[in-house]
């Protein structure tokens, strides 16, 4: 109610509201449609033949797509507007996912998966978060860790779907049902999607945030803020990445039956839900960085005590502190870009973070293949996956906001 309050009394809109139901449920539906991977891919080796290290890949080259597409799908949304662009990822998306669900070779299938389906869910993903950031001047942290919440409850639901689907038809079959699920909701929420007021009378989207320093975009990029935030990012996503797409297949090699070890995903998924939320409100409390910096370092210790499970319950232990933990500190990366960066470049900039945690998603997929192909265990991902998470707690220590009200050194 205060929050409401608050918002009304500096003018800012009801719609933003509608703005943070609409991504919530955008991105519910595109994250779960990406994520139905770790479901399938027990089921398409049985059916084709495929290893495990190779379907898994399809995931790595999703993460790719979604990593170098998210600065190019942000700039276009600062230009054109993110509703275009939303609308856009939300028609490829379904085709993509439409059309692996045909692939009759695993490098087709690796191609149609990783490269569509993957690019087209930085298309909405990235404007979504850069256009909420923008709507907010008042509890702006929880506004964007709602949105990101909606992502969380993919594994709620999406997830369970896809188990079962896939427990009564056919890997095909049930993919291409998901696509048409996608195509049924995203399309008709991209239409909700509006620029900031800010931002609405500007074709080009070059309008600033009056909290920021000035600055041009080539500025930004450069900047040491920027660098610290990306490096971040990229060890953050390469601590969670292995063990979010393999924990399905980890509790199966464990000997847990498959609709059992699809409620641990869901039960990750849950805790990233209050993860978020939790985090959004502490954000706004003390301040996105310092409670970034103390999530990174507890991810990177979670990471490491999936070494230690081995039934349903630890399961449930770990995985619901480990999806609290990296689900919450993932939307504070745009509030600090928001913070620390001009409103008309917000695409842009948060589509470099997201390039740059893209590609540290993109290490985990494949690289748990080859661990659990080549040792027959993943403990050495994990392992992997602390060194990187602690990584990203010491370089996120270095990160310094800009003085306020300070500008840059213009550029030649």
């Amino acid at each position: 109610m205060n929050g409401d309050r608050a918002g009304e009394a500096t003018g800012e809109p009801p719609y933003r509201w509608v703005i943070v139901a609409a991504g919530g449920a955008l991105g519910c539906v595109a994250m779960g449609a990406m994520f139905s991977l770790p479901i399938f891919i027990r089921p398409i080796v049985a059916s084709t033949g495929w290893s495990i290290t190779g379907v898994s890949s399809a995931m790595t080259v999703a993460f790719l797509a979604m990593a170098f597409g998210s600065m190019i799908w942000g700039g276009l949304s600062d230009r054109f507007g993110p509703r275009t662009v939303v609308l856009a990822g939300a028609v490829l998306l379904a085709t993509g996912l439409g059309l692996a669900s045909r692939a009759s070779s695993l490098l087709v299938f690796q191609a149609l998966f990783g490269l569509i389906v993957g690019g087209s869910c930085s298309a909405l993903l990235v404007p979504l978060m850069a256009t909420v950031t923008g709507w907010f001047e008042t509890r702006r942290s929880l506004a964007v860790s709602l949105v990101s919440a909606g992502m969380g409850m993919a594994p709620m639901t999406m997830s369970p779907l896809a188990a079962w689907l896939v427990s009564r038809h056919d890997w095909r079959s049930s993919m291409l049902v998901i696509a048409a699920i996608v195509a049924a909701v995203t399309i008709p929420l991209a239409l909700l999607i509006r620029r900031p007021p800010a931002l609405a009378g500007s074709k080009t989207g070059a309008a600033r945030g009056t909290d920021v320093p000035p600055m041009s975009l080539a500025q930004a990029i450069r900047s040491p803020q920027f660098v610290v935030l990306v490096l971040t990012n990229f060890f953050c996503c390469a601590t969670h990445s292995g063990p979010i797409i393999h924990t399905v297949s980890y509790a199966l090699a464990c000997g847990i039956p498959m609709m059992a070890a699809v409620t641990i995903y869901s039960v990750e998924g849950l805790a990233g839900l209050g993860g978020r939320i939790g985090f959004g409100l502490l954000g706004d409390r003390y301040g996105a960085r310092p409670v970034l910096v103390a999530g990174l370092l507890v991810q990177a210790l979670a990471a490491l005590a999936y070494t230690q499970v081995g039934s349903l319950g630890s399961f449930y232990a770990v995985a619901g502190l480990f999806g609290f933990i990296y689900a919450g500190i993932m939307p504070l990366y745009s509030v600090l870009v928001r913070e620390n960066f001009p409103l008309g470049m917000m695409g842009t900039v948060i589509g470099g973070t997201a390039m740059a945690g893209g590609l540290g998603m993109a290490t985990g997929p494949v690289a748990g293949g080859l661990i659990y192909d080549h040792f027959g265990s993943y403990s050495w991902l994990f392992v992997a996956s602390c060194a990187f998470g602690i990584g990203a707690f010491l370089i996120a220590l270095t990160f310094r906001p800009f003085p306020e009200g300070a500008a840059l050194p213009a550029t030649a």
